[in-house]
């Protein structure tokens, strides 16, 4: 857990007197990125510790994340 300083408080509370650039903020956008103009879905999968293990493994061995692994694995069974 990381403190927050007295200093970095005030900045923050400083900034917010200020205000903010709304339409800025509305660009920017909320939540996830999409990924193309597919709807998707979630699916739930339930997998035990060493199932979660081993994917977390492939996932860190080839720098992709969890979701991506998953995508691809099905991918290449779909093929």
């Amino acid at each position: 857990m990381r403190m927050v300083s007295e200093e970095q408080i005030q900045a923050w509370a400083d900034e917010a007197e200020q205000g903010y650039d709304v339409e800025a903020l509305k660009r920017r956008g909320r939540g996830r990125p999409g990924r193309g103009a597919e709807p998707m879905q979630v699916v739930a999968v339930r997998l035990t510790a060493g199932e979660l293990s081993a994917l977390d493994a492939a996932a860190a061995k080839h720098d992709l994340t969890r979701s991506e692994a998953i995508r691809a694995a099905l991918a290449h069974f779909a093929a």
